[in-house]
């Protein structure tokens, strides 16, 4: 089993769930990034956008285990199959765009396309006409302060990285086991079959070593997402998390000490019979909330309402200016540097002008 190391620094992501509008720009810059043309690595999406209330990706993975129990006690969960985890559908674009047939052939799902889409339920939501409800939840790997994935790997290839605490792993070592899988909770580790190593989110870090925040941080067109030290007391992700509280982890029930937060999302009143609003009531109910962010997801929402309200008033609203975040660049903390600044290397170790 690999040994634990406290890191002097947490780095932290905080996503904004009432501005997430499901673009996927977050996944793909991701993607392209990362694992667009490593073999072995062609279903494996380290940021997905899933639809709630929904199964998600890997498909029902809040049932399949890991983390840590009540007591303490690590414990190994389901380990995905590929075909839970879906991926994309291919198409015979070919036959329709270059085929010559006209109007005659139409696009239709190829021959071994998977089954399952990443995100095949986008849109349905939950409730009923006409207050029906849905939002998107960002999901990555969280880097957790007590990473169960750490504890499990029977190499010592996983560690939690000291200087900002992302948990990477070391390939070298990596025996493809796939122990980490199974005790992630999150099941955000994927196999990957070339290789035969365990891959994840690595946090960006080597964009990170040069000032320049995570790909998907950067590329959000929605000013959703922010990163930052969680020590930071000039951050926006600690004044979210510490100072206002508003930004929660993700099923912290799993003992893992989640490093990635969301702002739970508010939601219109519902609709009476009559066509009126109940402004009392909630269309997104909040015991749905509890069950991913926690009780505290009550107070969270509390606080939202009461400086939201302040700012439509004409008052001051500290919280509400850095969720409007005026500034985009004000999302990437001490991560602000343009990655075009960045003058790639190559191996050779020549420089690139």
């Amino acid at each position: 089993m690999a040994t634990m190391t406290e890191s002097k620094r947490q780095l932290v992501w905080v996503y904004d769930l009432n501005k997430c509008i499901g673009c996927q720009t977050c996944s793909v810059a991701c993607k392209v990034l990362w694992t667009h043309e490593e073999e072995g690595a062609e279903h494996q999406w380290w940021m997905t956008v899933n639809t709630q209330p929904g199964r998600g990706t890997p498909k029902d993975w809040e049932k399949m285990g890991g983390g840590y129990n009540g007591g303490g006690k690590m414990q190994l969960g389901k380990l995905p199959t590929p075909e839970e985890f879906g991926g994309g559908w291919d198409y015979n674009y070919d036959e329709v765009l270059r085929g010559g047939h006209g109007r005659s052939v139409h696009l239709q799902k190829t021959a071994g396309s998977r089954s399952w889409g990443m995100n095949w339920d986008e849109d349905e939501g939950g409730g009923e006409f006409p207050n029906a409800y849905f939002f998107y939840l960002p999901r990555m790997c969280n880097h957790c302060d007590q990473p169960s994935c750490v504890e499990a790997c029977p190499s010592g290839a996983m560690f939690k990285r000291e200087e900002d605490g992302l948990v990477l792993r070391d390939e070298d070592i990596c025996q493809g086991a796939q122990d980490c899988a199974r005790a992630c909770p999150y099941k955000k580790i994927y196999f990957n079959a070339s290789s035969k190593v365990s891959q994840h989110c690595i946090g960006c870090f080597p964009r990170l070593e040069q000032g320049v925040a995570p790909a998907c941080v950067r590329q959000c067109p929605g000013r959703a997402a922010f990163v930052g030290f969680k020590d930071d007391e000039g951050s926006a992700v600690h004044k979210l998390v510490e100072k206002w509280k508003v930004a929660l982890p993700l099923h912290g029930e799993f003992g893992t000490e989640p490093n990635v937060f969301y702002v739970p999302p508010l939601a219109p009143a519902p609709l009476r019979e009559d066509g009126s609003f109940d402004e009392g009531g909630n269309r997104i109910p909040p015991s749905y909330l509890e069950e991913l962010f926690g009780p505290a997801v009550h107070g969270a929402l509390d606080v939202l309402r009461t400086e939201l309200d302040k700012k439509r008033r004409g008052l001051d609203s500290e919280l509400m200016d850095q969720l409007i975040l005026y500034r985009w660049q004000d999302c990437l903390g001490h991560l602000a540097r343009d990655p075009a600044d960045i003058t790639p290397t190559i191996s050779t170790g020549i420089t690139i002008d």
